[in-house]
């Protein structure tokens, strides 16, 4: 069992995220009001403590929300999720539908931070069932 230690969101696609303290996870969208909710398979993206604190450590210089993450776990081991595998974050239920993705073109969070590592160490997912969230909200597998 793990814990969310940051949830991110923003207005528009490609650019870093800010924190906030709670939000909703809306059935079949993601965040409320988050630029990458909507009627497709990445509505929510997770990322590791873990990974942000390791790349750091290597002389990145990133908070939560620089790589445009949604929610920032800690304590689940998010790289042996596999398509399909479910996680409970309180009330809410996701379906993991992607593992990594494809960056098309730099955006402006590789400009900033100069690599990205969403693309091999995030996880997406769609939202099955909806919920309010906060800070500190224990996740684990369903």
């Amino acid at each position: 069992m793990g814990r969310v230690v940051a949830i991110c969101t923003s207005v528009k696609k490609g650019t870093k995220k800010k924190e906030v303290k709670e939000i909703e996870l809306v059935e079949d969208f993601g965040l409320k009001g988050d630029s990458h909710g909507g009627k497709w398979h990445r509505q929510v993206s997770l990322l590791a403590k873990e990974e942000i604190d390791s790349f750091n450590k290597k002389g990145g210089k990133v908070v939560y929300g620089d790589f445009g993450e949604n929610l920032v776990t800690e304590g689940i081991d998010l790289a042996s999720l596999s398509v399909g595998d479910k996680v409970i974050i309180g009330d809410a239920l996701i379906e993991i539908t992607q593992l990594g993705k494809k960056c098309h073109d730099k955006c402006e969070i590789f400009y900033s931070v100069g690599e990205c590592i969403m693309p091999t160490k995030g996880i997406f997912g769609k939202v099955l069932k909806g919920g309010a969230i906060s800070l500190g909200e224990k996740i684990e597998l369903y």
